[in-house]
């Protein structure tokens, strides 16, 4: 019997060959938010590997957004045609090329990850942040400035122009990042969100800057194609985001027209107690999808085709989102086909080496 990991997926006009997702992961190996051959070879080489779909990196939608100097942007017409460029070859290997919209807020101006921790220096390139308050991430980060609502117009229309972007790149499925402390995010929960206007207090209201994100993206999006929102079920801490809240949120979202929920964890406060481990994720996507009954992708230490396999034959999730380990083996779907006794088709280029 075919594995369901490599069973086609039809979400609307697009069919995903496998239920294999290249997640997002930063590269910070950009110049003013432009992608480069690294960015081609690193994600052309997991289509070639053979995943159904593979998102880009977190793409800021404005030059405020990135998480460092050093993140991918698509905040400038001039950004389309190198992406244009991935896009197409992503397509010519048969997979499905998404791109993940965001905003880093509070987190937006820190170093890329080799080159130290910590906000960068307005001196050295940094910036002044902006987030739902005035509430930093770490003690010794200075404080982003609140949001204004001439801010959050400015912000809903970034997005949309950035969705525009995307298309004309060529992307064919978004995924907007509502999650792992970002400023989406920051808006969710109320450990960073004290406002007391209509963006603040209520979960009504907490929820409403993403709503309207969407609504705006969706006059722009086709409707034809899909939409993702990856959120952080839980903050994994004391009167936080929480799975109650993401579950209703996901309804919400379903009802808006969002086709699958992202669902991933943390990244709100620092110094939290995660009981990190194999699939320890994969709960949140199970819920969420019982319970709101929506289309979800699990994500976070699943290192096997076995553990795949399991999360969809369980019914946990619909599709499964791999991060660390396709940077450690770019051929995962490759091999997790003949571990799991599927016969796929291999680049003719490859052919040879097929055992």
């Amino acid at each position: 019997m075919a594995s369901l990991l490599f069973s086609p997926l039809t979400i609307k006009r697009i069919t995903l060959k496998n239920r294999i997702v290249v997640s997002p992961m930063c590269q910070y190996s950009s110049v003013d938010g432009f992608a480069t051959d690294w960015h081609l070879v690193h994600l052309g080489s997991r289509a070639v590997g053979g995943a159904g779909l593979i998102i880009s990196e977190a793409t800021a939608v404005s030059p405020e957004g990135r998480i460092s100097p050093d993140d991918l942007g698509i905040y400038r017409d001039e950004h389309i045609d190198k992406l244009k460029q991935i896009t197409t070859f992503i397509k010519q290997q048969g997979s499905v090329a998404g791109i993940q919209l965001a905003h880093a807020g509070r987190k937006a101006s820190t170093n890329a990850a080799w080159k130290g921790r910590g906000q960068v220096p307005k001196d050295q390139g940094g910036w002044q942040t902006l987030s739902a308050s005035a509430v930093p991430f770490n003690q010794a980060d200075e404080a982003p400035l609140e949001m204004s609502q001439s801010d959050i117009n400015q912000l809903i229309t970034d997005f949309a122009k950035a969705t525009e972007r995307a298309l004309q790149a060529g992307f064919e499925v978004i995924e907007l990042h509502a999650a792992h402390g970002y400023l989406i995010h920051q808006f969710l929960s109320p450990l960073s969100n004290h406002r007391n206007d209509n963006y603040g207090g209520s979960f009504e209201n907490r929820i409403r800057l993403l709503l309207e994100i969407i609504e705006e993206v969706q006059k722009v999006w086709p409707s034809d194609l899909p939409l993702i929102v990856r959120i952080s079920a839980t903050d994994w801490a004391e009167n936080g985001w929480n799975p109650e809240q993401s579950v209703e949120l996901s309804k919400i979202l379903r009802d808006k027209g969002v086709d699958i929920i992202d669902v991933s964890t943390g990244g709100l406060v620092p110094h939290t107690k995660i009981p990190i481990g194999p699939l320890y994720q994969v709960p949140f996507a199970a819920q969420v999808k019982k319970e709101a009954n929506i289309s979800t992708g699990a994500v976070g230490l699943i290192t096997t085709s076995e553990q795949a396999e399991g999360i969809l034959q369980n019914g946990e999730a619909d599709l499964i989102f791999l991060a660390r380990e396709v940077l450690r083996n770019p051929y995962f779907p490759i091999n997790a086909a003949a571990e799991l006794h599927d016969d796929i088709a291999w680049p003719v280029q490859y052919e040879r080496a097929k055992l």
